[in-house]
């Protein structure tokens, strides 16, 4: 961010992005009360200039057939030297770690992980993660439901 600053009708933008990443520009501008053009210009530079990352899809991961999902918190081994880097290049390698998460606390990092079924969840744990020499200690809690409060956008005040 180049320490532009974001005005009203730029957070509005945002805001509405996050509800909508589909949303015709059209129909952003009109929400926001901008001609198209001007719109677009201002959607391309909150992109160029990062405070929009991506868009994508918000997938039902059991409904994909990933019926196993947890949070493994991992402490990593500070005596093999660069753990924490050689470590987030090996959790990065692994496709059914969806999340990884630097943090504060009794664990260095936190990982969502998900598996088609209890034994694809083993065998990720067996012959992928413990195979990551620089976890010292691992600690898993399995989910047994999400969504209890969806993933929501960003409060920002207009």
């Amino acid at each position: 961010m180049n320490g532009h600053h974001l005005d009203k009708i730029d957070l509005h933008i945002i805001k509405l992005l996050q509800k909508d990443g589909r949303i015709t520009n059209l129909q952003l501008s009109n929400e926001i009360g901008l001609s198209p053009a001007p719109t677009l210009e201002r959607v391309r530079k909150l992109e160029n200039q990062g405070y929009i990352k991506s868009y994508h899809a918000s997938v039902d991961e059991e409904a994909l057939g990933f019926t196993v999902k947890c949070f493994i918190q991992i402490t990593i081994n500070l005596n093999i030297p660069d753990s924490r880097n050689r470590f987030i290049k090996k959790i990065n390698e692994i496709d059914e770690v969806v999340e990884c998460h630097h943090v504060t606390g009794s664990s260095d990092f936190v990982v969502k992980l998900v598996a088609k079924d209890m034994k694809s969840y083993e065998s990720i744990i067996l012959e992928k993660l413990s195979k990551i020499e620089e976890i010292g200690h691992q600690s898993t809690m399995m989910i047994l439901s999400s969504n209890i409060k969806p993933s929501l956008p960003i409060l920002i005040e207009k």
